[in-house]
């Protein structure tokens, strides 16, 4: 006995829809290299009750190679991956590590204080802790009994 399937013309083209949201999310979302390695570095923005963190992954970067500004609640990183020289006499099989400019900016999610903003850069793991504007900063009201 043969099964019949059904034709929906409209669950085909949903198809054909997912795939090239898809392919315009990778082709513009994030910036690759040649060999399909990001530029960009890596980022990790979180809040807790008083700051606004973010953390990048920059290896084989110095603290001085990274420049970081904040302007209207977008947060930039700018640098450049340095690429060693070629040897000679070298036969590379694989080689994926990054080389060049990158810029990566995120939104902030509130306003920060940008003048008390701090930054570490420990192993190859840029911190940037950028403390709450007092405005965005939940307020507790007490309740007086009368």
């Amino acid at each position: 006995m043969s099964n019949l399937t059904r034709w929906e013309p409209i669950r085909d083209m949903m198809t054909l829809r997912v795939g090239i949201d898809q392919l315009f999310n990778d082709a513009f979302t994030r910036p690759r290299g040649i060999s399909g390695v990001s530029l960009s570095p890596t980022i990790d923005l979180y809040q807790t009750a008083d700051d606004v963190v973010a953390k990048a992954s920059l290896p084989g970067l110095k603290a001085e190679d990274v420049q970081i500004s904040v302007e209207s609640n977008m947060l930039t990183l700018r640098g450049e991956f340095s690429q060693e020289a070629e040897k000679k006499e070298t036969t590379y099989h694989i080689r994926e590590r990054r080389a060049g400019a990158f810029e990566r900016s995120v939104i902030l999610p509130i306003d920060v204080q940008t003048e008390e903003a701090k930054a570490d850069f420990e192993d190859g793991i840029l911190t940037i802790t950028l403390p709450k504007a007092e405005t965005v900063k939940p307020k507790t009201i007490l309740i007086k009994a009368k």
